[in-house]
């Protein structure tokens, strides 16, 4: 391009921004909520949620690979309804379903807490199915890339001899109520939980995706909760949840990965331990 036609074009411009010439309208950023709808939940339809199920995430994430996210139900005691299962979605995931949450009919589960990955910045929804049938959805946008492809945290050998470890931690005290008062408590996994994106450093080949898709967890024999788990959950997945106990001496986690192991464990309510 030639100084004089440079000069031209210049002038052209300014002319243009002096008469008020509009600009070209910029590309319009792609929603892909409205097909994760049709995909994920076959086209119901999404009822505002804000007061029914709260999604507490940061809003920039300091690890992509381990971004903490919290449920919690919101209905009223009057409410004659409640919460039938809980879905998180990552929409710009991979594999936008993080995981389903089905809760137990009996545990009055309020709150579930855990771990995932977050690959770019994004809306993360929470849709809660009541037992009226309905879906009610609320979001937050989260500030976070590269969580699905980020190197695993343990070594292989280590992540071998973890494999299907599982521990257990009841957080309520006893001086705080009942055996029929509401609890807290935790379960852990020894899984490396592999995305299927992540990339050897010696073979520089993908790693095979390997996570834990079930989870199932009972208080003696009543279900507290169910999950069905992506490639987003973390390594270690790692479930933090409230319940009401029925006064069950035992508690009792079966987990399933995608190679078909079947990790079990059963512990003292009272004396959990490992």
């Amino acid at each position: 391009m030639t100084g004089h036609r440079a000069r031209l074009l210049c002038i052209a411009s300014l002319l243009a921004v002096a008469l008020g010439t509009p600009a070209a309208p910029a590309a319009e950023t792609h929603d892909p909520w409205p097909g994760l709808v049709q995909d994920i939940f076959s086209n119901r339809p999404m009822n505002d949620g804000n007061d029914i199920i709260g999604i507490e995430m940061p809003a920039r994430a300091e690890d992509a690979a381990i971004v903490p996210v919290t449920l919690r139900t919101k209905l009223q005691p009057s409410d004659s309804r409640r919460v039938v299962a809980i879905t998180l979605v990552i929409d710009e995931n991979p594999a936008p379903m993080a995981a389903k949450f089905t809760l137990g009919p009996d545990a009055n589960v309020t709150e579930i807490s855990t771990r995932v990955r977050v690959n770019n910045y994004t809306n993360v929804h929470a849709v809660a199915e009541l037992s009226d049938g309905k879906l009610y959805v609320s979001k937050v946008y989260v500030k976070a890339s590269g969580g699905c492809s980020a190197p695993a945290g343990k070594n292989v050998d280590e992540a071998k001899n973890r494999l299907g470890q599982m521990r257990y931690r009841q957080f309520t005290k006893s001086e705080q109520g009942p055996a029929t008062s509401t609890r807290e408590a935790q379960i852990m996994i020894g899984h490396p939980n592999n995305s299927g994106l992540q990339i050897d450093q010696v073979t520089q080949l993908y790693i095979p995706a390997f996570f834990v898709n079930e989870l199932h967890i009972w208080q003696d024999d009543s279900p507290v909760l169910t999950m069905e788990g992506g490639i987003s959950i973390s390594e270690d997945p790692n479930i933090r949840f409230t319940y009401v106990s029925n006064g069950a001496k035992h508690f009792r986690a079966e987990a399933k990965d995608t190679d078909g192991h079947v990790f079990d464990h059963e512990w003292k309510v009272e004396n959990p331990g490992t």
